[in-house]
């Protein structure tokens, strides 16, 4: 059996729902606290094992470059200024993981996306995180998935139970139960507009075979036209066994505007630097809103 030592980050959106902040900057460069979201998802992977990355990058995402690359002109200024502990935090961000980059020349889904990395990885198994969900746990989700899929050798899928009303907006599974937090896949329907086979919605976090691949190439465009990764999915359920894992963790949604803030109120109140100071402002902030609507 394959090690999974390869993830791909799908990073190529153009992140219209934070305009006009991400016209020049990429959405997955916008900063919870003091890092940006991006980073937040590579720290999982590497917390996990992973060694390589690919990021799957489009135009205008050479930020995400630079912010992985080194800067010697910023190392030496940092250095100079004997300013050691934010020169080793800047030091630390290069040398994170191995990280590679391919771009999608068209937006045609996340299907498609990971298609382009279909190269680097070659016949072995992947993982893949969505760039745009972070996952606060205190074992990485990554690594709580890799230990079912070191026990089973296939395919595994995170979801999360949401609210039936909220279920068209995900693309979700229907299984065997296995036990709590685990089914054998049986249908993938993505964003079912009517009849859902069940709430256990997709998040963001996949451990696929290669044979993923060849599905991808021959896959016809689904939901709004796009090569969706869900449907090749439902075909290698067809001749594989797949596993969904309901994971541990606090999920944010940066792709969204309230899942940013909450992320970034979230995070900050766990912050060693900023909590104490913070938490007295939502505090004061919030008392003086309260008495103002009362009044």
């Amino acid at each position: 059996m394959n090690q999974v030592k390869k993830a791909i980050i799908p990073a190529a959106g153009l992140g219209t729902r934070f305009l006009p902040a991400t016209k020049a900057m990429p959405k997955e460069m916008l900063p919870i606290v003091d890092k940006p979201t991006i980073q937040y998802i590579i720290e999982e992977a590497v917390k996990s094992g992973i060694e390589d990355v690919i990021i799957v990058t489009g135009r205008s995402k050479r930020a995400i470059e630079d912010h992985f690359d080194k800067n010697y002109e910023l190392e030496v200024n940092l250095e100079e200024k004997n300013k050691s502990e934010l020169l080793e935090v800047v030091q630390s961000i290069t040398n994170l993981v191995d990280i590679h980059y391919v771009r999608q020349k068209e937006a045609l889904g996340l299907g498609h996306a990971i298609w382009c990395a279909r190269k680097f990885i070659g016949n072995d198994p992947f993982a893949v995180l969505l760039g745009d969900i972070v996952i606060d746990s205190e074992v990485p989700v990554l690594k709580q998935m890799l230990d079912v899929y070191n026990e089973k050798n296939r395919s595994v899928i995170a979801v999360e139970p949401v609210d039936w009303k909220k279920v068209s907006n995900y693309g979700v599974i229907d299984g065997e139960k296995i036990n709590d937090q685990l089914h054998l896949i049986q249908q993938l329907v993505e964003k079912p507009k009517v009849n859902p086979p069940s709430n256990l919605a997709i998040m963001g976090r996949y451990i696929l075979t290669p044979q993923i691949f060849d599905i991808l190439e021959s896959v016809k465009p689904g939901v709004g036209g796009e090569i969706q990764l869900t449907d090749a999915l439902q075909e290698l359920a067809d001749v594989q066994e797949m596993y969904s894992y309901i994971y541990n963790g606090k999920l944010y949604d940066v792709g969204s505007k309230l899942g940013f803030l909450q992320a970034t109120v979230e995070f900050a109140l766990k912050s060693d630097e900023v909590s104490e100071t913070f938490e007295e402002y939502l505090v004061d902030y919030l008392k003086d809103r309260y008495y103002t609507m009362k009044n």
